[in-house]
């Protein structure tokens, strides 16, 4: 679907092949890694609230890493992560209940986890600027090539029905290509620790759009979640102050 994308704009395919390689690690790490390990975990029984979970352990994850091979991570920057994860416990909590926590889904929630942050500080590190479509085809490119193998491997027939087309679409378009496209150009332009805090919104926002589109309750715990997301996002966002001049 890309490729015509790519095709009419006119986009310029991103330059050397080395950086076709760099973007090929982001793609199998982020696309293929990240997201079938979501959907593979979540196929095996575990809840959809364990794995926002154990995923929104990523901007501390990301901090850790920064901070460990010498980038600057502020106080106010820890205290915001900290606010964060805590308003996304909040929203999920009610979500944990009613799937089956075993050895083999965690290992899959957490090799999840592991391919988001290693393919976010991947392409923070090794990626040049490039114009989005192209760097995005390649990535997917390099994502079908890892996929395609497993899929075929998959037991279970497809039943094609409604319900299945609305969410592979919702899954193509507003994930793989409308979300990966934003964040590539968040990662691509801020900072890792920044742009990764950014996920405790996809908790609070999904049950904004369940209550607006199918009138889901929010209870007060979820709306306190909202709140703690909103001050902890904000305070890693925010920049620090300059200095007085002397």
């Amino acid at each position: 679907m890309l490729l015509p994308l790519v095709w009419m704009l006119r986009a310029d395919w991103p330059r050397g092949w080395r950086q076709w390689g760099h973007l090929a690690v982001v793609g199998a790490l982020m696309q293929a890694g990240y997201l079938g390990g979501v959907w593979a975990a979540v196929k095996h029984g575990i809840s959809a609230g364990t794995v926002a979970l154990i995923v929104g352990l990523q901007p501390l994850l990301t901090a850790v890493f920064v901070s460990a091979v010498g980038q600057r991570v502020h106080a106010r920057q820890w205290l915001g992560l900290l606010l964060g994860f805590s308003g996304l416990t909040l929203v999920v909590v009610h979500k944990l209940d009613g799937g089956e926590l075993g050895a083999h889904n965690l290992l899959l929630a957490l090799f999840a986890l592991a391919c988001i942050t290693a393919g976010t500080l991947w392409q923070k590190h090794f990626v040049r600027p490039a114009p989005v479509w192209g760097a995005l085809a390649v990535q997917l490119f390099a994502a079908l090539l890892l996929s395609a193998p497993l899929a075929m491997l998959e037991p279970e027939p497809v039943v094609w029905n409604g319900q299945l087309i609305g969410a592979l679409a919702w899954s193509v378009l507003a994930l793989t290509v409308g979300a990966s496209a934003l964040l590539y150009l968040l990662i691509q332009r801020g900072a890792a620790v920044q742009v990764t805090s950014l996920i405790y919104w996809v908790p609070p926002v999904t049950a904004l759009m369940g209550w607006i589109l199918f009138r889901e309750p929010l209870g007060l715990t979820t709306w306190a979640g909202m709140a703690l997301v909103a001050a902890g996002v904000v305070a890693v966002t925010r920049n620090p102050p300059a200095p007085a001049p002397r």
